[in-house]
């Protein structure tokens, strides 16, 4: 047992590894052994590992001001929402500061339940938005679910790919949609085409707020800043967090004018939320997506990265299918992913799970040709010898 372990709550999956540095797409364990991340802090790290325009304002800012209230105004706060609002698309025009992914969960849907009047919630079947108790009421796995119940009542579940069982249960109690344009932790699970475009002239015709959970799939992880724009897609509130302060934990809310109004000071609020200190981080995370062009590096390798991983497909009776879009990527095995991921930490490589049989993988955006071809080759040899374990030929 890790010395951690001996006080920290039985909570979490643990890895037996223990991260002590990290730079770029590498992190470095407490003996010094070098790791290929494409786990990424589930997501976290998506401008890679102590990147240098966070670090550098992470330093400039400390020595400033770590800590202003939202009920005070601040310029390295306007700064980011400015950079912010520059990439966003125009009628979200309006941000609120949360400090995690499940905290803007929590906020968008209370802005939809005020602005529509209506406490009803459709969310898809599959679907992950976080633990926290409005969060957890739109997350569909029961083995998150059921130890809390009774949840948020009103919400329905309908299947991700079938937008006219969406429509079949709309009462006067909806009041809005909430989904991941790519379902992240059910295994990158990516829509049909006509899916969002579909729901989004449903919500219209239907007078519903549409949220978009931008949490994983936003911020350029699918060679585009956000992943709705893959399918020409709005919403009308979109809910951002893990990279989007280079590792500082911020969460967002971007919504229309019109929804936010709806809203009266003192409904909501956040003691850390907005903290010059993130901040600073959120800017530079920007400059370093926009400036450093790390969107298009991620359309270029998620590609080189996704023929990589069909090349393997091809070779290895083990892998069921690849998906994914840019460098949100997933592998669905044959089997259970757990000697895979144990035999990764052995050869270096981190990889992420979704369920029992899904690679999942989320590396930061900075990743080169060179590391992902090293990726690959490094899954070839696992799959290898899992195969070779099991018999499979």
């Amino acid at each position: 047992m890790n010395d951690e372990d001996r006080y920290l709550a039985t909570l979490y999956q643990r890895f037996p590894v223990n991260i002590a540095k990290g730079k770029g797409t590498r992190v470095w364990d407490n003996a010094g052994k070098e790791y290929i991340d494409c786990m990424g802090g589930y997501g976290v790290a998506l401008v890679g590992h102590c990147n240098d325009r966070v670090v550098n304002a992470l330093k400039r800012q400390a020595e400033i001001l770590i800590t202003a209230h939202m009920s005070t105004y601040n310029d390295t706060r306007l700064k980011f929402m400015e950079k912010i609002a520059s990439v966003a698309p125009p009628s979200l025009n309006k941000i609120f500061f949360a400090n995690s992914g499940a905290e803007s969960v929590e906020a968008a849907l209370k802005f939809a339940r005020k602005y529509s009047g209506r406490h009803g919630v459709i969310a898809m079947n599959g679907a992950y938005h976080g633990k926290t108790f409005g969060a957890l009421s739109v997350t569909y796995s029961e083995k998150y679910r059921k130890s809390f119940m009774p949840l948020l009542d009103g919400v329905k579940f309908v299947p991700y790919s079938d937008p006219s069982m969406l429509e079949e249960v709309i009462d006067d109690t909806i009041g809005s949609v909430i989904l991941e344009p790519i379902q992240g932790e059910t295994g990158i699970i990516v829509p049909p085409d006509d899916l969002l475009p579909n729901i989004r002239e449903i919500c219209n015709r239907r007078n519903l707020v549409l949220i978009f959970d931008e949490i994983q799939s936003g911020l350029g992880r699918t060679g585009k800043m956000w992943a709705g724009q893959n399918w020409n897609t709005t919403p009308d509130i979109m809910c951002l967090a893990k990279g989007v302060a280079g590792g500082i934990p911020m969460g967002l809310v971007l919504a229309k004018q019109g929804i936010m109004d709806a809203m009266r000071v003192g409904e909501h609020s956040s003691t850390f939320g907005g903290s010059p200190i993130a901040c600073a981080a959120g800017t530079a995370t920007m400059e370093a997506l926009i400036d450093d062009k790390l969107v298009d590096n991620a359309a270029k390798m998620g590609l080189h990265f996704k023929e990589g991983l069909n090349r393997l497909k091809e070779k290895h009776r083990i892998i069921r299918q690849v998906r994914g879009i840019g460098m949100m990527l997933g592998v669905e095995l044959r089997f259970d992913v757990k000697d895979i991921l144990f035999d990764g930490i052995r050869r270096g490589l981190l990889v992420l799970y979704s369920g029992r049989s899904i690679l999942r993988l989320l590396p930061p955006l900075v990743m080169d040709e060179m590391t992902v071809s090293r990726v690959i080759d490094i899954l070839d040899v696992i799959l290898a010898d899992e195969e070779k374990r099991r018999n499979v030929s």
